[in-house]
């Protein structure tokens, strides 16, 4: 075989890797009693997956968070990763305050909800400030809570992409809720809207969706 030919193979199986979708569907989660953790990650209100054991010692255990396309999983012989070590796993939220409220109705120790006081804030807790971002931006608030092995969650509010974060022509939601609140907010826009048209505008339904979807993909809104 000629060089040009091994070359060419090359990067034809680089083409093909490139080519596929490569989906996070699941998190590890290092812990030191299984039970204890599930019956945390239950009371939380996530859905319990699975829950298989070998009777040899190994059990593992998956929950999913609601709305989420991403799993986590922990049990017995799992992982090596010391207990507690998975630390600041994102969990993203429409609404901080709301999703904050929520587990602490459950009983969980929540921190109150907070922005930064520099980027990087977020990670310490000597970075961050009472009270959501100031301007109500998309990326600027959060909550942070533990489960009893110490490993540590961050809430973060998003409600706008950045551009190039998500396929523009893919618009889809986690749940009823982050419809509703991205219904409200383009209620609100097309209010503004009819205000400088002058006119009621009878094509609302196409305006919200076209503001709904360059929301969430990161590209301009309709004005």
């Amino acid at each position: 075989m000629s060089t040009t030919e091994i070359r060419s193979g090359a990067a034809s199986d680089t083409a093909r890797a490139e080519g596929v979708d490569m989906k996070l569907e699941v998190v590890v989660i290092p812990v030191v009693d299984v039970d204890r953790a599930k019956a945390f990650y239950a009371s939380l209100g996530w859905r319990l997956d699975a829950d298989f054991a070998d009777g040899e010692g190994f059990r593992i255990v998956q929950f999913t968070p609601p709305g989420s396309a991403c799993s986590i999983q922990f049990g017995a012989n799992v992982t090596s990763a010391a207990p507690g070590s998975a630390t600041n796993v994102y969990l993203i939220v429409s609404d901080a305050q709301a999703a904050r409220d929520g587990l602490a109705a459950r009983g969980v120790a929540v921190s109150e909800v907070f922005h930064e006081q520099s980027l990087g804030g977020r990670f310490h807790a000597d970075g961050r400030v009472a009270g959501a971002a100031p301007d109500g931006g998309t990326y600027g608030s959060f909550a942070t809570f533990s489960d009893p092995d110490g490993n540590s969650w961050l809430l973060q509010e998003i409600t706008t992409r950045l551009p190039g974060r998500i396929d523009s022509g893919v618009t889809t939601f986690g749940s009823t809720d982050e419809l509703a609140s991205a219904m409200r907010r383009a209620s609100v826009a097309h209010g503004e809207h009819e205000k400088r048209t002058g006119e009621p505008d009878k094509n609302w339904p196409d305006w919200y969706a076209t503001f709904i979807a360059a929301e969430q993909a990161g590209t301009e809104l309709p004005v």
